[in-house]
């Protein structure tokens, strides 16, 4: 998914969050929230119109005497200029789990989302050959976040590269996310494939890689 541009101008950014607080406004309506006018309103409107992170919705015309005025309304892609903490939360969530039942029940709780994501992945990897299941859990991956590709070597090695983690703060403070990640990746790829972790994003890497070996070849961990 596209991130939404940063819109410059402090104008822009109250538009943006008069509309954060109503479900729509028209042209008017924002221009006496802000004391600006109409034309302003909509100059300002246009560009975040052309930047995706607003869009008009014309009304069904009633009948009577002229047309109703459009109301504008914040698209998905503008919720991402908005805070969010969800990173925060979970950091505090696991935080919270530690000090309640202690390093085992944490661990309990992260083999149980460990055994969901085991359900969701034996859905969607069954291919007969080790390259197309590498494949698809890359696909999966990329679906969840991590900007993931399955990379084939001549040796006949393949990769997964995941150029992006989306749960980096709270990996870094479970370690146990990433453990059972490894051997989940493992135990949905088969029995014909050996996986290591070859670089790791929270080891100081750019990015986390898997280098898949089918059973048989020589593996070569770093």
């Amino acid at each position: 998914m596209a991130s939404a541009p940063d819109p410059t101008g402090d104008t822009k950014r109250r538009l943006l969050d008069q509309l954060k607080r109503v479900d729509g406004a028209t042209v008017a309506e924002l221009a006496a929230a802000l004391g600006i006018t109409p034309t302003g309103v909509r100059q300002h409107l246009d560009a975040l119109q052309s930047n995706g992170l607003v869009d008009a919705e014309e009304p069904v015309a009633t009948g009577g005497r002229g047309r109703p005025p459009a109301r504008w309304t914040l698209t998905p892609l503008a919720t991402e200029l908005f805070p969010d903490r969800h990173s925060d939360l979970t950091v505090e969530l696991i935080a919270a789990i530690r000090a309640a039942v202690g390093e085992e029940g944490l661990d309990a709780v992260i083999s149980a989302r460990t055994a969901r994501q085991r359900e969701a992945y034996r859905a969607v990897v069954d291919g007969t050959d080790l390259a197309e299941r590498v494949e698809q859990l890359a696909t999966q991956r990329a679906s969840e976040g991590y900007l993931a590709e399955a990379v084939r070597h001549d040796d006949g090695t393949i990769e997964l590269v995941e150029h992006h983690c989306p749960i980096c703060d709270a990996a870094a403070s479970c370690a146990g996310l990433c453990r059972d990640e490894l051997a989940l990746f493992r135990e949905v790829l088969g029995d014909d494939a050996h996986v290591e972790r070859s670089s790791h994003l929270l080891s100081g890497d750019a990015r986390c890689t898997y280098r898949i070996t089918p059973v048989g070849l020589p593996s070569r961990a770093r």
